[in-house]
């Protein structure tokens, strides 16, 4: 059973790497090739309206940031 949660546990870091390549890419493309580009589609501005979010709720939105970043570790 253990054994099991291991493999689940490893599968999900693994994607989320993954994951958070591709929006590293998706934000360079961006800026490289303009909002729209193929594939990524609008990573960018995304990124910017998650920020913003975060932005205008202050010390939660500091506190949510904080959060994600840990999860993301």
């Amino acid at each position: 059973m253990e054994n099991a949660f291991n493999m689940i546990r490893d599968l999900v870091s693994g994607l989320t790497g993954i994951l958070v390549g591709v929006i590293g890419l998706g934000v360079v493309a961006g800026i490289v090739f303009g909002g729209n580009s193929f594939f990524f589609g609008d990573v960018l501005n995304q990124l910017i309206a998650v920020i913003q979010t975060l932005g205008d709720n202050g010390i939660v939105g500091l506190l949510a940031a904080a959060i994600l970043i840990q999860l993301l570790r």
